[in-house]
């Protein structure tokens, strides 16, 4: 009777194993760019169904305070995996080449950076040549502020002058008229503005992807310390999170609850929008579609970062070859994941 007990229980634990399943819980820390809107359902709703349980993992996610701090964080071992802007990742581990653990883009979501010019109509700028001379607005940190550079030489502007805020003045200092014109994520500054009264048919959006900047956006990273102790726990983690993914995606309304339960207090209808705009820019944007969802270009790779190295002004030229591993992303199937094109 024992015997055939523990043969019943040696069967059933390699059922389980031959299922990608684990027998103890991996622990995942896991933090995001932002604060908890609409964009973090993508991960909130495959954490809510049990996606990352079913795969053996314990993932905790928080919110963030800008990829910066993400980046740093997983650096540290705060944080094993998080949610980061890939140029924020290029510009660390290119002003920090001495320091171990630099964390690694595992998988992209953002297809495209979000990053825009945004300004109002009624201030007459139309296109990015109506830019030079005037006065643009953004934090000193802002991703698009940044990048800026890039784009003003894909589009012969000059002779823009910078104004310094904090995050919460960025749109009201335009609706003010203290500036022509700021940087800052579409899906984002877009809803902002509207909030402060004006029409979204009153704006003027110029996202970088469509006026000859092709940088990625934010992507999945991992610690290289996980990923060599456990590269199994970040497939699952990959896996898990592209099911939720497509989920969020076919249903952003339902993915939304799942940021509620985070943050009770959030405009359901606004993060809602926002979600759906940041799925329909940068997340199932053509780029992304002829690419495939998850993955890089090599060659478009290579250029931002010898892009990103010379607007951010970095100590080091950026290795692309060091902050991408693609290794452990899931099968085609598993990544077909996005909504049919509109």
């Amino acid at each position: 009777m024992k015997k055939r007990l523990f043969l019943q229980t040696s069967l059933a634990f390699a059922a389980l194993t031959s299922l990608g399943h684990v027998h103890a819980q991996t622990a995942i820390k896991f933090q995001l760019d932002w604060r908890f809107e609409g964009p973090a359902a993508l991960f909130l709703l495959p954490a809510a169904k049990g996606y990352f349980r079913d795969v053996g993992l314990n993932v905790t996610i928080d919110s963030g305070n800008g990829s910066g701090g993400t980046v740093t964080r997983v650096a540290s071992g705060t944080y094993d995996m998080g949610f980061a802007d890939m140029a924020a990742l290029m510009e660390f581990h290119a002003n920090n080449p001495d320091t171990p653990n630099k964390p690694v883009a595992v998988m992209m979501v953002y297809n495209n950076t979000p990053a825009a010019v945004l300004a109002l109509k009624k201030s007459g700028i139309s296109k990015p040549a109506d830019l030079s001379g005037k006065k643009l607005g953004a934090p000193v940190f802002d991703a698009g502020r940044k990048a800026f550079p890039i784009f003003e030489k894909a589009n012969n502007v000059g002779n823009v002058n910078w104004t310094s805020m904090d995050p919460p003045l960025r749109e009201t200092m335009l609706v003010r008229g203290d500036i022509d014109a700021i940087t800052g994520f579409s899906f984002t500054s877009l809803l902002n503005l509207e909030a402060r009264g004006v029409k979204a048919e009153d704006v003027v959006i110029m996202p970088y992807a469509d006026y000859g900047v092709k940088l990625y956006g934010n992507a999945i990273i991992a610690s290289p310390k996980l990923i060599q102790e456990n590269p199994e726990a970040v497939r699952a983690f990959l896996r898990a999170f592209a099911k939720g993914a497509k989920e969020v995606m076919a249903n952003p309304a339902a993915g939304i609850e799942t940021v509620k339960a985070r943050d009770g207090i959030i405009n359901v209808g606004l993060e809602t929008r926002r979600l759906q705009l940041a799925i329909n820019s940068v997340i199932a944007s053509p780029d992304a579609r002829r690419e495939g969802f998850g993955k890089v270009d090599p060659a478009r790779l290579a250029l931002m970062a010898s892009q990103v190295s010379d607007a951010f002004g970095t100590k080091t030229r950026i290795d692309a070859g060091a902050v991408w591993n693609g290794s452990l992303l899931p099968t085609a199937a598993e990544l077909n994941v996005l909504p049919p094109a509109r």
